[in-house]
């Protein structure tokens, strides 16, 4: 049970995450990009990867903050009942 909860966050945040790369880089240019006053010095593909994966981080923990919100006290405090796996 625990892979397919995982897979409940990972897949929605990545599909989630390549569509926020669209949206904010069809408004931004990343060679325009600046960082406290400093300009990025950073490629395009490097600062497209790297936002990426943090919309992917930040997307992923509002799924694993849903999913945990979401569960009852009993089945956050049950041990033995996540330990025996699930179909």
């Amino acid at each position: 049970m625990l892979y397919k909860r995982l897979m409940w966050i990972i897949w929605p945040a990545f599909l989630m995450a390549g569509v926020m790369e669209v949206l904010v880089f069809s408004l931004a240019d990343p060679q325009e990009l600046s960082w406290f006053g400093q300009q990025l010095e950073l490629s395009r593909q490097t600062v497209y990867t790297v936002s990426f994966f943090v919309f992917w981080l930040v997307l992923g923990l509002g799924g694993a903050l849903t999913l945990l919100l979401s569960l009852s006290a009993k089945e956050i405090n049950d041990v033995e009942a996540a330990k025996t796996p699930s179909s």
